[in-house]
């Protein structure tokens, strides 16, 4: 079976009602959502288990959100003994895999998480841009196409065929142009505010280095493989890659066929839906995918390792 991956969802994976069922099973998830409470002074489980969704998709909310409905979902899978050889995450999810690998605290990771979504908010509504989807394209095509299109980059390198670009609305518009007229199956516009991951981020990396100098950052056990660098990262590296994360592109496709290289053969996804486990599935279907959002699926990944 080889090595087994933890891997953890970014934004666009919250949903209201998540985490209502492992906190209602395990006393271990439970305590998750009461230290998040407690860190944040106010009721983010209430949140996550009622919403309303317009605010529990908000970037300041989701990225909280997600990160501890993960936390919640990793607690129940160490109760029942599961750590992993490696962990990844995707973008957000980097934070949770950190938190999960004990390279920071539950409560410095939030605190994080909190001003990370905090600032690409205020980024977002200062200077709004756009993201898009582009399927059907090689990277090097799409790649070309953002380079001769203006202020507009690709940042999520998620599987083959499939790439995200984010920048300047005009520029994202004149690249889908492109793309389909260089015959994409499909070039379409994301329900984001924001540019995330592109160089119009600057203003997130910078507040993202001041707080995490405040924070103290541990050799991650298992190891972290990093998506922005698809290198294994130590202590000494993270705050760096952290900061430049923000302003980087996720090479996913790239991090999971390093972890499958390097001897992976199972990939559980610690949190909230299945977009991960699809992506994974899509890159190399010869390995074992699960994922983590309630008691039914933690005994079906349970029984898949």
């Amino acid at each position: 079976m080889g090595k087994l991956a933890l891997i953890f969802p970014g934004q666009g994976s919250q949903s209201v009602g998540m985490g209502r069922k492992l906190a209602g099973a395990f006393d271990a998830a439970a305590a998750i959502y009461e230290r998040a409470n407690d860190v944040l002074g106010w009721d983010i489980q209430a949140l996550s288990f009622e919403g309303p969704d317009e605010k529990l998709s908000m970037t300041q909310f989701a990225q909280r959100a997600i990160y501890v409905n993960s936390m919640a979902a990793m607690a129940a899978l160490k109760e029942k003994g599961i750590q992993g050889d490696v962990v990844s995450g995707h973008s957000l999810g980097e934070y949770s895999a950190l938190a999960a690998a004990g390279g920071v605290s539950f409560e410095d990771g939030l605190r994080l998480v909190s001003v990370r979504g905090e600032a690409m908010g205020r980024a977002a509504a200062e200077r709004p841009g756009s993201m898009a989807a582009i399927i059907g394209l090689k990277d090097d095509e799409v790649e070309k196409i953002c380079a001769q299109s203006g202020e507009v980059w690709p940042v999520n390198y998620n599987c083959p065929g499939q790439l995200v670009i984010s920048g300047e609305t005009a520029s994202v518009i004149r690249a889908l142009e492109a793309a389909e007229a260089a015959g994409a199956k499909k070039a379409v516009r994301l329900a984001v505010s924001g540019s995330f991951h592109s160089p119009l981020m600057r203003s997130v990396a910078g507040r993202m280095k001041e707080e995490l100098a405040e924070v103290a950052i541990h050799e991650p056990q298992p190891p972290l493989l990093s998506p922005t660098s698809c290198e294994y990262e130590a202590a000494s590296e993270l705050k760096e890659l952290l900061v430049n994360q923000v302003v980087s592109p996720v090479r996913w496709r790239q991090a999971v066929e390093r972890l499958i290289a390097d001897g992976v053969g199972s990939f559980i996804e610690v949190g909230n839906g299945k977009v991960l486990s699809g992506l994974v599935r899509r890159i190399n279907k010869d390995v074992r995918t699960s994922n983590i959002s309630d008691p039914e699926s933690l005994e079906k990944a349970l029984s898949a390792v």
